[in-house]
C-alpha cells in the first residue's frame, strides 16, 4: 500500500463492514461511534462508497441512508427511538412455514425409506435407508422477513429509500448464491433493483440459523461465506482509503486467562455453540487475514485501516445476544477498545490520514472519563445547564419579587 506523504486532491473514502451476528452489528455500531468522534475530517454519512456483509450490511444501509452513528447507538443500542423503534426479537422468529412443510414430508420420506430397505434389503440396513430422514431437518430455524419488513419501512420514511439507486453515495450488499456458490454484490448493475432492505435480509440469513432468502428465482445466504470483509469491492469502485470493521474473530484462550477474562478450559467445556462459534469465526479470520495481504498486491497505491476486537477478550465471546445489558455492554467495549486502539495507533495513523484531510484528535482519545453516553450527550450539558440557570433566575427574580410586595404589604399595615 502506498506510503505517500502528500494531501491527496480529490480522495474517494470507503466503509467496509464485516458480520458476526447482531452483536457484530452491536460491536461495529460502537466502534464507527468512537472513529467518528476520533477522526475530524471525516463525515460516516458522506463516504464515497459503502459495502457491507452479514450484520455489516445493517449498519451500512443505515450510514448510507444518513442515519448517524449517535442516532445508530440510540435506536439500537438504547432503545431510544420515537419513530418505528427496533425489537432485536425480529431476528429470531421462527420458521414456521419451512418448519411445517418439513414436518409434513416425514410420512412420505418415512414411507420411501421402508420401502428402499424392503426392495433391497442387502444393499442398505434399515439404520442407512432412514437417513432419508435427514431431509425433513428445516433448511433454517428462524425467519428474518421481520428484519426484512422492519428495513423496508424505515427506508421509506424521512426521506431515506430502499431503492439502491437512490442513493447519494455507492452502496453494495454482499450475499452468497446457494446452488452457485458464487458471491453477489446488490446495489451492482443487474442487482441494483433488488430493495435495500431485501438485500439485507438475504446477506444476514447465515446457513442453518436462517432460511435462504429467494430473490428472482434464486435463493442467497450469509456472504460471510465468500469473505469477511469483501473491501475489494471498495476498491474496485474506485476508494482510495478504505476504513474496515471485522467484529468477528476467534478468541485465543491462552492470552485470554493470562489477561483474566477467561479460566482455563473454559471454553472447551463451554459447550457445542461456542465451538462451532470459535471454529467459523477461525475459518473467517483466516481468509480475512489472507484477503488483506492480497489487497497490499493487487491494490498497492491504496489503503484499509482495519479495526477488530482483540483476540484475549472473553467478554465479547460469551455475550449474550438476547439481553439487552449484553448490547450496551458490547458497544461500550467496542468504543473504549476502538478508542485505546486508535490512540496506541495515533503515531502510525496520523501521517496516512493526513493525505486524506482526516485528523486524529487525541484530545478525545486521551479523555479517560470519555464514554457512549458523555459522547451522544455530553454536548447536550452546557445547554441544560444554561437552562437550568436561566430557570434558576427566574425564580430569584420572582421570590425576590414576592419578597418585596410582602415588604410593603407589612409595612402598610
Amino acid at each position: 500500500m502506498t506510503d505517500a506523504t502528500e494531501l491527496k486532491p480529490t480522495p474517494k473514502i470507503g466503509l467496509a463492514l464485516g458480520g458476526g451476528g447482531p452483536l457484530g452489528g452491536i460491536y461495529e455500531i460502537g466502534a464507527l461511534r468512537a472513529l467518528d468522534e476520533a477522526l475530524d475530517g471525516l463525515d460516516f454519512n458522506d463516504l464515497n462508497v459503502y459495502v457491507g456483509v452479514s450484520s455489516g450490511s445493517f449498519v451500512a444501509s443505515h450510514l448510507a441512508n444518513q442515519v448517524t452513528t449517535a442516532q445508530l447507538c440510540r435506536i439500537f443500542v438504547r432503545n431510544e427511538a420515537e419513530v418505528h423503534p427496533f425489537h432485536p426479537d425480529v431476528f429470531y422468529r421462527p420458521a414456521f412455514r419451512e418448519i411445517g412443510s418439513r414436518l409434513l414430508a416425514v410420512p412420505k420420506l418415512l414411507s420411501t425409506a421402508i420401502s428402499r430397505f424392503i426392495n433391497n434389503p442387502y444393499d442398505q440396513s434399515l439404520l442407512e435407508a432412514l437417513t432419508i430422514l435427514a431431509q425433513a431437518a428445516p433448511a433454517g430455524l428462524f425467519d428474518n422477513e421481520g428484519l426484512h419488513d422492519y428495513l423496508r419501512r424505515a427506508f421509506t420514511m424521512l426521506g431515506r429509500t430502499n431503492d439502491f439507486r437512490q442513493l447519494k453515495r455507492s452502496l453494495y450488499i454482499v450475499a452468497a448464491d446457494v446452488e452457485s456458490s458464487d458471491a453477489v454484490c446488490f446495489g451492482a448493475p443487474g442487482f441494483d433493483h433488488v430493495p435495500i432492505s431485501k438485500a439485507v435480509q438475504a446477506s444476514t440469513s447465515s446457513p442453518g440459523l436462517y432460511v435462504p432468502v429467494e430473490i428472482d428465482g434464486r435463493y442467497y445466504v450469509d456472504g460471510t461465506l465468500r469473505k469477511g470483509l469483501h473491501a475489494s469491492v471498495a476498491f474496485e469502485d474506485g476508494a482510495d482509503l478504505v476504513f474496515a470493521i471485522n467484529p468477528l474473530v476467534p478468541i485465543d484462550a491462552s492470552a485470554a486467562v493470562r489477561a483474566g477474562s477467561l479460566k482455563a478450559g473454559e471454553l472447551t467445556h463451554s459447550g457445542m455453540p461456542n465451538m462451532l462459534s470459535q471454529t467459523f469465526r477461525t475459518m473467517v479470520y483466516s481468509r480475512m487475514q489472507s484477503g488483506i495481504a492480497q489487497y497490499a498486491r493487487d491494490y498497492p497505491d491504496k489503503e484499509i485501516l482495519l479495526f477488530e476486537p482483540t483476540r484475549d477478550d472473553a467478554k465479547l465471546f460469551f455475550s449474550n445476544v438476547f439481553s439487552f445489558q449484553s448490547r450496551r455492554m458490547v458497544c461500550e467495549h467496542a468504543y473504549q477498545m476502538t478508542r485505546r486502539d486508535l490512540l496506541k495507533r495515533a503515531d502510525e495513523l496520523e501521517p496516512k490520514l493526513a493525505k486524506y484531510g482526516i485528523k486524529l484528535r487525541r484530545d478525545r482519545l486521551e479523555d479517560e472519563q470519555r464514554t457512549i453516553s458523555t459522547s451522544l450527550y455530553g454536548e447536550l450539558l452546557p445547554l441544560y445547564v444554561a437552562k437550568g440557570r436561566k430557570k434558576q433566575t427566574e425564580k430569584s427574580r420572582i421570590a425576590t419579587g414576592l419578597s418585596n410586595v410582602t415588604h410593603l404589604f407589612s409595612k402598610a399595615q
